[in-house]
């Protein structure tokens, strides 16, 4: 019988605090000294995730290849028996579907139809053994559904149950990077000098558009995702001691700099000379709070439509004002991850005019403004810039409303240039336009629109978080890039 782990669930609002490095160290080493033999290797396991049960299985090694009992496999998923007459092995599950193997071949028959297995099926002590490799293209044919596996670290996904996230820097004092979850998790979270590791060994976390996150922070510089033996890890680089916060019934996890490390924390500005560094004489009268500086937005990101303007009707539940906030929250967090502040316009159902949306662009003198809309036409990801009327110069000390974007158009250009550059990276669909697409007239300052649809036929993946981020990482990725020159124009 397989053991399943059973969810546990720790009180949101719980802290982790953190012992120090060297004593996590001492404490692994004891412990793993006590369970495995000196110079054993961990033992192998199959992690599978399902709408039933998340669960773990034990792989064997036969022949150079990685095993796996395939009865034990399906046993929490449904009524599954099996018997064996020989050589052969006979298993049926749900009462309807048959299989058939027999010892030493390397392919089987389920519901009459041959399946190749990529190795030979092995029995042990009456137990069917089949290839880790084959579960992809054989277990489909039991389940009648689509499976996932990824094979390099022994986790197979059953149905449409990855949990994605998103991970995003604030610029508060001490810094924060708060990872969202699209369901609830639990992970073992551990540090070493220089990282916090997070462990996901029971909730099926799968890998953003890139494994490698970069966050422009002294204190927390990147994050790196992998996959290793059933478990996927977040491992958040540091430089200065960190804790934990567990949020939002586990969908959200707070990554903060302790107060003290944050004071110890070296400024990027200059040194203080001795006489600044000296300790100021007592006073008697206390000093005046000092007046926060109005913050400064590089990007402003402008989720198009919103209230009564539903812009497109994708599908009969998915409207594009809706999918176009999804956008923005996305495309905020990564922007953020690079280090580059960012307005969003609308995060909310709210209603704003083509001339709001530019008086507020225009009022804020951002180094960029990006319009997001949605399609359900054609393939991947189109580019706009302005299209100015012909022959309408402006004249005198005011500046034309519908020809405001003249001055920062090939700016503009640039910047959509580089975005499709980046999408054709990733192997997304991309053109650049130019329309009379407003409000881009009317931004005094670079401007840009992302119309982004799906790569294939189904509509549905504009709303799929892997999709989105893989889309904003590209636009956010081509903005740092440029932002020496789009930065001039602030």
């Amino acid at each position: 019988m397989p053991w399943t782990r059973q969810r546990w669930r720790r009180s949101p609002r719980a802290k982790r605090p953190f012992w120090p490095a060297s004593g996590i160290v001492l404490f692994s080493a004891i412990l793993l000294g006590a369970i495995l033999p000196s110079g054993a290797a961990p033992e192998k396991h199959l992690s599978v995730y399902s709408v039933a049960a998340n669960y773990s299985l034990p792989v064997v090694q036969r022949e150079g290849r990685d095993y796996v009992a395939l009865l034990e496999l399906l046993e929490p998923l449904g009524n599954v028996s099996a018997k064996v007459e020989g050589s052969r092995w006979r298993l049926r599950y749900n009462g309807r579907v048959e299989g058939d193997f027999q010892m030493g071949k390397t392919r089987a028959r389920v519901l009459d139809r041959e399946a190749d297995l990529g190795g030979k099926f092995l029995m042990d002590n009456r137990r069917g053994l089949v290839p880790v490799s084959s579960l992809a293209s054989l277990l489909p044919r039991f389940l009648g559904g689509p499976v996932t596996l990824h094979e390099e670290s022994n986790r197979l996904f059953i149905g449409s149950v990855a949990t994605h996230f998103t991970a995003s820097l604030s610029s508060d004092n001490p810094p924060r990077l708060v990872v969202h979850f699209s369901a609830p998790v639990n992970p073992t979270v551990a540090t070493e000098p220089g990282a916090l590791r997070m462990t996901f060994s029971r909730e099926p976390v799968v890998a953003p558009a890139s494994p490698t996150l970069t966050f422009g922070s002294k204190a927390m510089p990147s994050a790196n995702y992998s996959e290793n033996n059933g478990s996927a890890v977040l491992t958040v680089n540091v430089t200065v001691p960190v804790m934990a916060t567990f949020g939002n019934d586990g969908r959200t996890i707070t990554v903060t700099a302790t107060s003290v490390a944050a004071q110890n924390t070296p400024s990027s500005g200059p040194a203080a000379s001795p006489a600044q560094q000296a300790p100021a004489a007592p006073s008697t009268a206390a000093p005046a709070p000092a007046a926060p500086a109005p913050r400064r937005y590089f990007a402003v990101v402008d989720a198009s439509h919103g209230g009564d303007d539903h812009g497109e009707t994708l599908s009969p539940t998915l409207l594009e004002k809706d999918v176009t906030v999804a956008l923005a929250h996305s495309l905020r967090q990564e922007l953020e991850s690079r280090g580059i502040t960012t307005l969003v316009l609308r995060d909310s159902d709210a209603n704003l005019s083509l001339d709001q949306r530019a008086v507020f662009a225009n009022a804020d003198h951002a180094a960029i403004y990006i319009a997001l809309h949605a399609a359900s036409l054609g393939r991947g990801v189109r580019v706009y810039t302005a299209l100015l009327p012909y022959g309408e110069d402006d004249h005198g000390p005011f500046r034309s409303w519908t020809t405001a974007q003249r001055p920062s158009l090939s700016l503009s250009q640039t910047a959509a240039i580089a975005i499709g550059g980046e999408l054709q990276k990733r192997q997304i669909p991309v053109r650049a336009l130019a329309a009379p697409l407003r409000p881009l007239n009317n931004v005094t300052g670079p401007a840009i629109a992302v119309e982004v649809a799906p790569q294939g036929a189904d509509v549905a993946q504009l709303t799929a978080p892997d999709y989105q981020q893989l889309v904003m990482s590209a636009v956010a990725t081509a903005i740092a890039a440029a932002r020496n020159q789009l930065g001039a124009t602030q």
